[in-house]
């Protein structure tokens, strides 16, 4: 059994059909102060940009809403993707989070574009494809820390803050870095589950101890739908399932309503590869997900697991969020 670990939230503030922009950043800060009352560990948001569905482009502009909003949970970002952004803006950033909301923020880094090709070249202005993350990185350790002379470049608010930082991947890239640096590692199983074990062998195999972190620590994330039957917790994914499906034939869309109708939507060849890349996502009762939850946390050593759900109607994603924690964490 791996009910002590414990369970957090990654959202990216979905815009469904019959939504607007500010509905869903209601629904955001709801299911926030929800899942705090549950007892989930932290709330991430993650940076995407010109994506019609997803309303978390403004990051650290809607952390500090959650974060007026709610108490205690720890809130951060899953991820900031670092290259679109100077890192001094990040860590003056979460600088000013972690003064508002102190031993509440945690840095969540990637170095994708969480965008496409043409949105990442408006983002970053040039062709940086993430290769110069690790330098980023040092330069924005740097401006957190209270290395600087009396002449060096601070971040204000920022400098000589412990925010913690952990770096993302979906790939053996991030694993590596992680493992170097002594940081905190989580892995992006919920859309790229192929790498996931070479990941994790990468990041625990050559872990150094550092100030940060004295042994390697893993998050886990996935995506989960929970419903009192399995036949709707079946259903109410659909809405996930169709979001991979209109993402890989680069159809912008907003988030789908679920339907019974799903094999008329999708060819054979596009369902067995969308369901294999979904293939550690969880769909079903409290029951299936505990058991599914247990199965995960032993295959991969996790130390806490990180849940998206892509439900449509925002009550029902709230309630699923609440039959797993009834589950899992009392």
């Amino acid at each position: 059994m791996a009910k002590n670990i414990p369970l957090s939230v990654l959202d990216l503030v979905p815009v469904g059909e019959n939504f607007t922009i500010s509905s869903a950043l209601k629904n955001s800060t709801k299911l926030a102060k929800s899942v705090e009352k549950f007892g989930y560990k932290r709330y991430w948001i993650a940076e995407h940009h010109n994506i019609k569905g997803i309303a978390s482009a403004a990051t650290s502009v809607v952390l500090s809403h959650i974060g007026a909003n709610t108490e205690k949970i720890r809130i951060g970002s899953g991820g900031i993707m670092l290259p679109n952004h100077p890192p001094l803006v990040i860590a003056e950033q979460f600088g000013t989070l972690e003064s508002l909301y102190p031993n509440r923020i945690d840095l969540g880094l990637g170095r994708a574009p969480g965008s496409d090709h043409r949105t990442a070249m408006a983002l970053r202005r040039d062709k940086n494809d993430g290769s110069d993350f690790p330098l980023m990185l040092n330069h924005l350790q740097y401006y957190l820390s209270k290395e600087g002379g009396p002449n060096a470049i601070k971040a204000i608010p920022g400098y000589g803050l412990d925010i913690p930082i952990w770096l993302l991947g979906s790939s053996t890239f991030s694993a590596s870095l992680a493992a170097q640096k002594g940081l905190p590692f989580a892995f992006a199983s919920h859309f790229a589950p192929d790498a996931m074990e070479a990941a994790i062998r990468e990041y625990k195999t050559n872990f150094k101890p550092s100030k940060h972190l004295s042994e390697p620590y893993i998050i886990i994330c996935i995506n989960a739908v929970c419903a009192q039957t399995q036949e709707e917790a079946q259903y109410l994914a659909t809405t996930e399932q169709q979001k991979f499906l209109y993402l890989n034939r680069g159809t912008d869309k907003l988030l789908s309503k679920p339907t019974n109708e799903m094999d008329s939507l999708w060819e054979d060849w596009e369902k067995n590869g969308i369901l294999n890349k979904l293939r550690e996502s969880i769909w079903g009762t409290p029951e299936f997900v505990k058991e599914r939850l247990n199965n995960l946390a032993q295959r991969t050593g996790a130390n806490e697991i990180m849940i998206n759900s892509w439900i449509y109607d925002p009550e029902k994603r709230i309630k699923s969020y609440e039959l797993i924690a009834n589950m899992w964490l009392k």
